[in-house]
């Protein structure tokens, strides 16, 4: 007897259900309120907080970058742009009014912020949280889903990442897919 470990392949398939999940999520409105998107920036900073030794440890063991620029680079940066998304959050999501011609007198017009749907964020090796997670903070506070493919390449950082986002995060909203070249193909194949 032969004892194969089975191990779930993300394809095509997979990719597809994952968005299609992310997408039935976005379309029940669930990302859209002011309230759910300051939670989610709320926890993204949380998480910053609470596990910042173990996002020192990881991008140490990928990357064997100094403390100081750890800190200063990827986890003060990605705390500023929290705080900035909270504080901006409200005017963001004001409809901004805007004139219109006197040949359309009396009506009125607004520019109103609406939501994408489902944002998916590939981020490279070298800074592997900022350059990940500020892309999300952004999608985020737009009232986005958002599907997260850190590098394979920091591997540390990467199973970090996604160990978590799914501890801290909305998971009906926001997912990470780890692995390379063939899981980055399937989440490209989806529109």
């Amino acid at each position: 007897m032969s004892s194969e470990v089975s191990m779930k392949v993300f394809d095509g398939e997979e990719a597809s259900l994952l968005v299609k999940d992310l997408r039935e999520s976005f379309g029940s409105g669930r990302t859209r309120s002011y309230e759910w998107r300051v939670s989610q920036v709320k926890a993204l900073l949380k998480m910053l907080v609470d596990d910042e030794q173990e996002i020192v440890d990881a991008i140490r063991s990928d990357l064997s970058r100094p403390l100081f620029e750890i800190v200063v680079y990827e986890i003060g940066f990605l705390k500023n742009s929290c705080e900035v998304a909270l504080k901006e959050l409200k005017q963001w999501v004001k409809p901004e009014k805007v004139k219109t011609p006197i040949s359309t007198f009396p009506s009125s017009a607004e520019i109103v912020p609406e939501p994408l749907g489902v944002a998916l964020i590939i981020s490279p090796w070298n800074y592997p949280f900022v350059l990940s997670l500020d892309p999300v903070i952004g999608a985020l506070a737009a009232g986005n889903a958002v599907v997260l493919k850190p590098s394979e390449i920091s591997p540390a950082s990467s199973s970090l990442l996604a160990k978590l986002l799914g501890k801290y995060m909305d998971n009906s909203c926001i997912r990470v897919v780890e692995g390379a070249v063939d899981e980055t193909t399937a989440l490209l194949q989806q529109k």
